[in-house]
Order: structure tokens, then sequence, then C-alpha cells
């Protein structure tokens, strides 16, 4: 009995885990570019009560006999497939076809020569903004790293579109590109980098839709839209939102209010046979 009591508020324990999992997703049900998380369970510990024995010469083998101790987390894996395309007709915003990421980081482009971010962070939320030095960046205040292939090797580079500029807009391929003040051709300003992993489920997640590399999630391979061959495309003016199926996580929420209830009910029942025992002596 205090043994079936401990396996139960094991399940306990992991079925809120599962609750907190499932709570966060419907909380993000309209996070720009949100990916969500799903737990699975595996069993703990087995106490053997007596091993098995092969075929001997006056019998024919017995099995092994073993009570489990209940359940613990197995993990939380992250849900990478994509979510729906919702057009909004700002040019700022980015959306990704296929499977890169966005590459953002802290840096400061005002020296000479621009210092790179130290530590670069990964995104799908594309709902960017140009701040007043005209530099694009998110919401948050980290720079859009771009890519120069003028280079030998490549190297990462700001985007920034000029003060007073018209026509802002970010093509198939990366390239960002705007109308100068005073007239003229359509001026490239840059192309926005991508990146892609071996292990996308591997990436840490950070706060404000950003994702970090971890060393399960592999080296990142860097590059540029290239219509899904290998990164992907941009779609300007669009944004892919969150990934979370209702349904589905409406379901997982019945799951673990059971699954928490049945081993809440285990419980009781042990405390009444407990009780039943100790009433025995009366």
């Amino acid at each position: 009995m205090i043994r079936g009591m401990y396996s139960a508020i094991s399940g306990l324990q992991t079925h809120q885990t599962m609750l907190d999992v499932v709570s966060n997703n419907l909380a993000n049900v309209n996070t720009v570019g949100y990916k969500s998380s799903r737990t699975t369970f595996k069993d703990q510990l087995q106490q053997t009560l007596y091993g098995g024995s092969a075929e001997g010469p006056n019998t024919g083998g017995t099995n092994s006999a073993q009570v489990g101790l209940g359940v613990q987390l197995g993990s939380i894996d992250s849900v990478m497939t994509d979510g729906s395309m919702q057009n909004t007709g700002k040019p700022q915003d980015v959306a990704i076809q296929g499977d890169g990421f966005f590459r953002v980081g802290l840096g400061d482009p005002s020296t000479t020569p621009p210092t790179m971010p130290s530590e670069m962070n990964y995104t799908r939320a594309g709902n960017f903004i140009i701040n007043d030095q005209g530099y694009l960046t998110t919401p948050e205040g980290f720079y859009v790293m771009g890519r120069d292939t003028t280079t030998t090797p490549a190297s990462d580079a700001y985007i920034q579109i000029p003060a007073n500029s018209t026509g802002f807009a970010v093509g198939t391929d990366g390239n960002v590109s705007y109308l100068p003040a005073g007239g003229g051709t359509r001026t490239n300003a840059g192309t926005i980098s991508l990146a892609k992993f071996p292990n996308e489920e591997g990436l840490m997640r950070l706060s404000g839709n950003r994702w970090a590399s971890s060393p399960s999630a592999g080296t990142e391979q860097v590059g540029t839209p290239d219509g899904g061959k290998t990164f992907g495309s941009t779609i300007g003016g669009t944004l892919e939102m969150s990934n979370v199926d209702l349904a589905s996580e409406f379901t997982n929420l019945i799951v673990a209010q059971r699954g928490f209830q049945a081993n809440s009910k285990v419980i009781t029942t042990a405390d009444d046979m407990l009780q039943e025992l100790v009433n025995l002596k009366r």
C-alpha cells in the first residue's frame, strides 16, 4: 500500500508537468512563430520480487515478477512543424517558408569596424521593426543579422535602411531593398541570413520567441534564403503564426486532468486500506 502511494505521487507530479506544458501551449496560441511542446512519460525503477529461470530437467522455466515503482518524465519535446501564414501587409513582417531560423543578436553597429554579436540567438518570429538609426531589429532590440556574400569567406552584416527612404521590401531570396529618398532605382540594403541545425529540436528556448544553440542541436549552418533547397524562402508582409493545435491541446488537457484524478484516487484508496488495517485492532 505504501509502495502504491509513492507510485501515485510520481503520477501526480508528472501529470502536473504535463498540465504545465499544455497550459503554456494554450497561453501562446496567438504568439508569432511559437513552437508548441509535448510531454512523454517513462516508467521508473522496478522492484524484482523474483527472477526468471530457464528450462531445467524438471521445470519448463519461469518468468520474473516485477512491481513498478511509478512514472517519471521522459522528455519535453519541441514540435517544430510550421505554423500557418498570415498576411499582414506590413513590409517589415517576414515569414520563413522552410526550415531556416532568423539570426538575431546584440551588438554595436556604430563602431569601426562594427561590433558583431558575441552570441547569436534564433527565431521564427519575423515581426521586425526599423529602429531610430534605420537598422532592422526585433521588437526587443536584437539586431537582425544579414549576410555579406561579396567577401571571401561570407561574413555577418547589419541591415540598415537610410532615413527618409521609401518602398521597403523583402524578397523571397532575403534581399532587403528600398527606394532612395531623392528618387532613383531600387537599392539593396543587405540580405537576411538564415541558420539551420542538424537537430533543431535540441535548441534551447529563451524568452521573446528566441532560441539558443546547444550541443544537442549541433553546429549551425549559415546561409541565405535559397528557395527551399536548404534554408527556405522569405515572404515579406507575412508572419508565421503559432503552430499550437487547439483541438489536440484541449484533448491533452483532459488526459492530464484524468491522469491526475486517477492517481489522486489511488492515494485515497491506499489511505482507506491503511485505515482498515489500523482498525483491525479494535
